[in-house]
């Protein structure tokens, strides 16, 4: 069996959301690479916010021409159980601002279905993402049988949360799922989202947290002997594979006060 390996998270620091947005852009297409060149595929794994936006960068000049397309599988780490053209669906959302300005084959952009329970979709996508695994497009992982996702895109939410991994909830404590339907508490429409266990999985795990509204979760989440569950941000520990925060002055404020080693932007 092979032996746990779990490395430090990483910080990346920056003066701006811009500059964050252009770095993280740089990170995608630096992994991609490195996928490419070791298996002849990416896998990458979207979620909601403003993470498809801050991709643009790739949508340009050079990039739009020099990327290797072909090779690109989009996935998704969460998604809401609403009709695909629905303003809430996250599909549709990463479609209008990056999916469509670039030339990835569709059949390689793997959606969630829409038009279904969420059950219904949550099942579905995992049997999906099992194909995916079957004909190799996506490894396994070497600890567990669960998908090891070349990248997953993860934003903190505003209660701590990443993907639909929400406070205290039921969902964090599944193992056997890779994809779960979850209800929030007064929210209209369910989620369906990644399991724990494959965001663990995945060769690399980034999580962006970005203005001011994420300052006390971000400094909450970094710190350490909060009750397991309450920051489900804290939770996300890939088995061997790379943590990396992208993180932008407002959003990390509080932390840095405290914090002056890590007070030098990235670069």
């Amino acid at each position: 069996m092979a032996m746990e390996k779990i490395e430090a998270p990483e910080m990346r620091l920056f003066d701006s959301s811009e500059e964050l947005s252009s770095g993280l852009a740089d990170y995608v297409l630096q992994v991609a690479e490195s996928a490419v060149k070791e298996r002849g595929s990416f896998s990458l794994v979207l979620s909601g916010g403003d993470i498809p936006k801050r991709l643009g960068k790739l949508t340009k000049a050079p990039f739009l021409r020099v990327v290797d397309w072909s090779k690109w599988h989009l996935f998704w780490a969460e998604e809401n159980v609403v009709a695909k053209r629905h303003p809430d669906s996250l599909y549709w959302q990463a479609k209008e601002c990056f999916i469509s300005k670039v030339p990835i084959l569709p059949a390689q952009v793997i959606p969630l279905s829409h038009g279904v329970s969420g059950e219904s979709a949550a099942d579905s996508y995992e049997f999906s993402i099992r194909q995916q695994v079957k004909n190799r497009t996506v490894q396994v992982s070497p600890a567990s049988d669960c998908p090891r996702f070349d990248l997953i895109l993860l934003r903190l939410g505003s209660l701590g949360h990443v993907a639909s991994l929400y406070p205290n909830h039921a969902v964090l404590k599944e193992e056997l799922q890779w994809v779960a339907c979850v209800s929030k508490d007064g929210a209209a429409t369910e989620s369906v989202t990644l399991t724990l266990p494959v965001i663990n999985a995945a060769a690399n795990v980034v999580i962006v947290a970005s203005g001011m509204d994420l300052a006390r979760p971000f400094m909450d989440a970094m710190a350490g002997g909060k009750p397991v569950g309450s920051h489900p941000a804290q939770m996300v520990s890939p088995r061997h594979g790379k943590l990396v925060w992208f993180v932008d002055a407002c959003a990390a404020s509080l932390f840095l006060r405290g914090n002056e080693t890590y007070a030098t932007p990235a670069t």
